[in-house]
C-alpha cells in the first residue's frame, strides 16, 4: 500500500475547509450587500413619493386660495408678463397702475421655477386638453391621466435624466366650484378631472449616498471575510489540523517508535477520543505482537525439536557403531592388561571413535541451540555443508550435490539459516525416501542477495496442495512422520529475515524451492 507523504496545499483539509467557509461568507456578504442596496433604494423611492404627495397637498393650498379669490393680480413691471389665455389678463386702477392676473396654473408654474432654482424639484399643471400649449402632457403624463379616468388615484415612477435619476409623481386635479367661472365654458362640471399636477423630484443625492454605503459595506465585507478566514485558519490549525498532524505522526512512527502520550492530542472532543483509541490500539497491538512472537518462537523451537528427534533416530546407529567397537576394544584391553601391542593397536581406534561421537554430538547441540535473530558474519559455505553432514544419516539411496559459489563471510543470521536449510532438506529427503534420488543444492551471492535453490527428484506436490504447504500443521505425511510446521516455520523465518521463498512442483517431477535472503 502506497501512502503519500506530502499532500498538495490546495488538497489539504484545512485549505478546503477555509475555501468553503470563505466562499459561503463571501456569498452571504454579497447577498447582504445586494439586499441592503435594494432596501435603501426602495426606502429612498418610497420617501421621495411621500415627499411628492406632501408637496402635492401643499401646492393645492395656494392654488385653492387663488381660485377662491378669482385669481391673483400683481403689479405689472418688467419681467411680469400677462397671460394671453385669460379673458381679463390686465386691469388698470384709477391711478393708472396696471395689474396682471395670475390664475392657479400660472401661480403653480412660477412657484415651480422658484423650487427648481433651490434644487427641490419642479412641478407643473398639465392636461389632456390644455388651453395653454405649454401645459400639454408628455407621454408619461398622458398615460397617468388616462389611468385617473379609470379610477387610479396617483401615478409614480423612476426615470433616468442627464443629471441622474428622478421620481415623477402625477396626481389628478378636480374641478372645484370656484373653478367653474373659468372652466364651465370648456364643458367641465364640478368634480371632473380637469388635469393633473406633475411633480418631478431629483434623487441623485440619494444615489450618491447609496453608492457610498455600498462602498463602505464592500470594504467592511472584505475586512470581515479576511478576519473570519484568518480566525478560522488559526482555530482549525489549533483545534483540528495541528492535532491531526500530531496523531498522524504518531501513527506513522508506530510500531518502530511507541507513541508518546504527552504528544498525542488531549481533551474531551472527537480527536482526543480518536487519539485515546489509537493509544489503546497500540497497546493491544504490542501485546498481540509479543504473544505472536512468543508463539512463533515456541513453534520454531517445537519444529526444531521435532526435526532433532527425527535426526536423532537416524543418528543413533552412527553413535552405536563406534561405541560398540570401542567397548570391544576396552574389553579386550581389560582381558589382556599386559599386552602392550594390543593396547597400541586399540587406543587409536578408541580415540577415533570418540572424536566421531564428539563431532556428531556437537552438530546436534549446535542445531538444537535457540538464539534470537541477529546478523553476524557467517561462513555460509561451511554452514550449508555442516547441515547436510547432520542430515547424512537420512541419505539412504539419496545423493546430495552441493554447487556452492559463496564467499566465506556473509552477514546474516546463522541459526535461522541453519533451520531453513535443515527444514527444506528434510522435506526434500522425505519426498525421496522410498524411491531414492538426487538433491541438488545451488548457492550464489549477487550483490546483497543470497540465493539458495533446492531441487529434488522426489514425488512432487499435487497442485491442490501447493497453495497450502506453508500453512501451519498442513502435512501429507503419515502419522508420526511430520508435524506440519517445518515449511510454516521456514516461511516465517524467511519473512523475518526480509527475504522471499518460492516453490515450483509437479507430481512425479520433483520439487524446487528457491530462497532469497538479504545480506549485509
Amino acid at each position: 500500500m502506497n501512502i503519500k507523504k506530502n499532500i498538495p496545499f490546495f488538497l489539504t483539509l484545512r485549505t478546503k475547509f477555509i475555501l468553503c467557509i470563505g466562499i459561503i461568507v463571501s456569498l452571504s456578504y454579497a447577498l447582504l450587500l445586494y439586499r441592503t442596496s435594494q432596501l435603501q433604494d426602495e426606502l429612498i423611492i418610497a420617501q421621495t413619493k411621500e415627499q411628492a404627495r406632501m408637496l402635492f397637498r401643499y401646492i393645492r393650498l395656494p392654488r385653492q386660495w387663488v381660485a377662491d379669490h378669482n385669481g391673483l393680480f400683481i403689479l405689472k413691471k418688467e419681467g411680469v408678463e400677462s397671460n394671453p389665455f385669460l379673458s381679463l389678463p390686465v386691469i388698470t386702477d384709477k391711478a393708472g397702475n396696471q395689474y396682471v392676473m395670475r390664475n392657479p396654473a400660472m401661480v403653480t408654474r412660477e412657484l415651480s421655477n422658484y423650487s427648481e432654482q433651490e434644487g427641490q424639484g419642479r412641478f407643473r399643471v398639465t392636461s389632456l386638453h390644455p388651453v395653454n400649449p405649454a401645459n400639454a402632457a408628455d407621454a408619461y403624463e398622458q398615460k397617468a391621466m388616462i389611468s385617473f379616468q379609470q379610477g387610479a388615484l396617483e401615478a409614480a415612477a423612476v426615470f433616468n435624466s442627464p443629471t441622474g435619476r428622478v421620481v415623477r409623481f402625477v396626481a389628478p386635479l378636480n374641478v372645484e366650484s370656484s373653478c367653474l367661472e373659468c372652466h364651465a365654458t370648456q364643458g367641465y362640471q364640478h368634480d371632473d378631472i380637469i388635469g393633473a399636477l406633475s411633480i418631478t423630484i431629483p434623487i441623485a443625492w440619494a444615489d450618491s449616498m447609496i453608492r457610498e454605503n455600498k462602498n463602505s459595506l464592500f470594504v467592511v465585507g472584505l475586512v470581515s471575510v479576511f478576519l473570519v478566514t484568518a480566525v478560522l485558519f488559526l482555530l482549525l490549525d489549533t483545534l483540528v489540523t495541528g492535532r491531526i498532524s500530531k496523531l498522524s505522526a504518531a501513527m506513522k512512527s508506530f510500531p518502530d517508535k511507541e507513541p508518546d502520550p504527552e504528544l498525542l492530542p488531549s481533551g474531551h472532543d472527537e480527536i482526543a477520543m480518536l487519539s485515546a483509541h489509537f493509544d489503546h490500539l497500540c497497546r493491544r497491538l504490542n501485546q498481540s505482537r509479543e504473544e505472536l512472537e512468543k508463539n512463533r518462537n515456541q513453534a520454531c523451537f517445537n519444529e526444531k525439536m521435532a526435526s532433532l528427534g527425527i535426526l536423532s533416530a537416524g543418528i543413533a546407529h552412527e553413535v552405536n557403531n563406534p561405541l560398540a567397537g570401542m567397548l570391544n576394544c576396552v574389553k579386550a584391553m581389560g582381558e589382556n592388561p599386559e599386552n602392550r601391542e594390543l593396547h597400541q593397536r586399540y587406543l587409536p581406534l578408541i580415540n577415533k571413535g570418540l572424536k566421531q561421537i564428539e563431532q556428531t554430538m556437537r552438530q546436534l547441540l549446535n542445531f538444537g541451540r535457540t538464539e534470537p535473530l541477529q546478523q553476524r558474519k557467517v561462513d555460509a559455505d561451511g554452514l550449508i555443508r555442516e547441515c547436510f553432514e547432520l542430515l547424512s544419516c537420512k541419505l539412504k539411496d539419496i545423493e546430495v550435490r552441493l554447487i556452492l559459489e559463496l564467499p566465506r563471510d556473509i552477514i546474516l543470521d546463522a541459526e535461522a539459516l541453519k533451520q531453513i536449510i535443515v527444514n527444506i532438506g528434510l522435506n526434500s529427503i522425505q519426498a525421496m525416501t522410498e524411491t531414492g534420488g538426487t538433491l541438488t543444492v545451488t548457492g550464489s551471492c549477487r550483490g546483497t542477495r543470497l540465493t539458495l535453490t533446492f531441487q529434488d527428484t522426489g514425488s512432487g506436490i499435487a497442485a491442490e496442495h501447493l497453495p497450502h504447504i506453508f500453512d501451519p500443521f498442513f502435512t501429507t505425511k503419515g502419522v508420526g512422520e511430520g508435524t506440519g510446521l517445518g515449511l510454516a516455520v521456514t516461511y516465517s523465518l524467511v519473512q523475518r529475515m526480509g527475504g522471499t521463498i518460492a516453490v515450483e512442483s509437479h507430481p512425479g517431477q520433483g520439487t524446487q524451492f528457491v530462497v532469497t535472503l538479504p545480506t549485509g
